[in-house]
C-alpha cells in the first residue's frame, strides 16, 4: 500500500481537483481518499470526544469533496475533521483505515507530522500570498511542487523567495481548470511502481 499526500500553500489552490485528477488519471490503483482538515466545524456529527471525527462518503453525486472523489474513482473515501491541534488523537483511526486501503491519497500537509508517505506534492498559485503554517513547516518535504501557471510564471514569482531548499524540486506547471497533467501522473504512477517493486524485494 502506498501513500500519496497533496498539500497545499493555502486554502483555494486546487488541491482537491488534484486529487480528483490523479484518482481519475489512475483508476487502477484502487485508491482510498482522505481529506483532513482542523477547524471546529462539523464535530457534531460522529465525533469522538468532540476533539475529532472520520465519516465515510457514500454519495457519488454530492457536493462534497469527498464526494468528487468518489465520483473520480475512488473506492472509498473519507473526510477526517479535527479541532485545531488535535489530530494527533485521530491518528489511531486514521492509521487503521489507511491499512484497509489498496492505496491511498490525502488532502492533508499536517499528515506529514504522523507519517512519511511515498510522495508529497505541494499545491501553490503565485497569485495566492496566503501560506499556511503547515505548508511553511513541511514545505522542504515536498517531493515536487504543483504552480498554478499565471503570466510571467516561469519567471521567479513573489511566493518562490520562500521556498528554501524546495526551490530545487521538479515543478510541474499547471493552467486550472486543468489541474493534472501528464508529467504529474507519470509522477505519481512512478512513485506507486516504485513502492509495489519495494514491496516484493
Amino acid at each position: 500500500m502506498a501513500v500519496i499526500v497533496i498539500g497545499g500553500q493555502s486554502r483555494r489552490v486546487g488541491k482537491t481537483s488534484v486529487v480528483a485528477g490523479i484518482i481519475a488519471a489512475l483508476p487502477e490503483y484502487r485508491w482510498s481518499a482522505f481529506k483532513i482538515t482542523q477547524h471546529r466545524h462539523g464535530l457534531a456529527d460522529g465525533s469522538q470526544n468532540g476533539t475529532w471525527a472520520i465519516s465515510e462518503e457514500s454519495d457519488r453525486n454530492g457536493n462534497s469533496d469527498t464526494s468528487r472523489f468518489l465520483a473520480a474513482g475512488a473506492e472509498r473515501a473519507f473526510w477526517v475533521r479535527t479541532n485545531p491541534g488535535c489530530l494527533a488523537e485521530a491518528m489511531p483511526a486514521v492509521r487503521n483505515r489507511l491499512g484497509e486501503s489498496i492505496n491511498a491519497i490525502v488532502e492533508s500537509n499536517s499528515l506529514l507530522e504522523f507519517l512519511k508517505p511515498d510522495l508529497y506534492l505541494l499545491v501553490m498559485d503565485p497569485a495566492n500570498t496566503d501560506f499556511k503554517s503547515s505548508a511553511m513547516e513541511f514545505m522542504d518535504r515536498a517531493d515536487a511542487l504543483i504552480m498554478h501557471r499565471t503570466p510571467g510564471s516561469d519567471q521567479p514569482s513573489s511566493i518562490e523567495h520562500l521556498l528554501g531548499s524546495a526551490a530545487n524540486r521538479p515543478v510541474f506547471r499547471i493552467t486550472p481548470p486543468a489541474y493534472v497533467t501528464v508529467e504529474i501522473v507519470e509522477c505519481v504512477r512512478k512513485a506507486l511502481d516504485s513502492r509495489s517493486t519495494a514491496g516484493r524485494d
